[in-house]
């Protein structure tokens, strides 16, 4: 598989299939998610966008980076999102780097977003499709998180059949400056167990598929196909 690592900036042109990687803490909130019962998750392209979607829709959830703010039901936190009641419910995600990737690849043919919680899954799906190109869209610090960096390269291995160190990726991002922000306060809307979260290896077996549905960026859970196995 031939695989890009890029940072949205450099996204010249739309790429045929596209993995939108934010470890911490984006698309590990959105798995998170999923696996507490939501039905799909809306990626807002701003936080006005989000506000007025939850104006719309009420009983949606909206979540965002930062402290809690007035509109928004909760923020881009795993460990937070655990006490929310998610079962058949319409989540909208505004973050500063996650929701930013995915909408830059809107118009790929396929989107994925990913974490290390999703991360054999979404490797599954990019095999069965047999997809030969993907652009691993890596959306913090501009392109240079370690932690979204690590997991991007751990997902192309395993999708490239290679033999994949998955302990040593987990390393790197727990080391990375994102982690050490969560951990040291740096960042607001947070729990004490976010970077774990965020680190759990596969700890949910459904890949993320983002499309265009009524002119909304939506993304959906999608099984991951039992496929071969890995090499490990």
């Amino acid at each position: 598989m031939d695989a890009r690592f890029l940072g949205i900036a450099e996204l010249a042109e739309v790429p045929s299939v596209a993995v939108v990687v934010d470890v911490m803490r984006a698309f590990t909130v959105a798995a998170w998610a999923f696996g507490l019962g939501a039905e799909r998750i809306v990626l807002a392209g701003s936080l006005d966008e989000a506000l007025a979607l939850k104006g719309r829709h009420p009983e949606w959830v909206s979540l965002k980076d930062g402290p809690p703010a007035p509109g928004f039901d909760t923020v881009n936190s795993p460990g937070l999102l655990r006490s929310v009641d998610l079962a058949g419910r319409t989540v909208v995600q505004k973050t500063t780097a996650g929701t930013v990737g995915a909408l830059a690849v809107r118009e790929a043919s396929l989107v994925l977003c990913a974490s290390f919680v999703v991360a054999e899954a979404t490797a599954r799906l990019l095999r069965t499709r047999g997809s030969d190109a993907v652009t691993f869209v890596v959306t913090g610090e501009d392109g240079r998180a370690e932690e979204d960096l690590a997991c991007a390269q751990y997902i192309a291995g395993l999708a490239g059949a290679a033999v994949t160190d998955a302990a040593g990726s987990l390393r790197r991002a727990r080391a990375s400056r994102a982690a050490a922000e969560l951990t040291q306060g740096v960042r607001k809307g947070v729990h004490p167990d976010d970077v774990d979260l965020c680190l759990e290896l596969d700890r949910f077996p459904f890949a993320m598929v983002a499309a265009e549905e009524d002119t909304l960026m939506v993304l959906r859970p999608v099984k991951a196909p039992a496929g071969r196995p890995f090499p490990w």
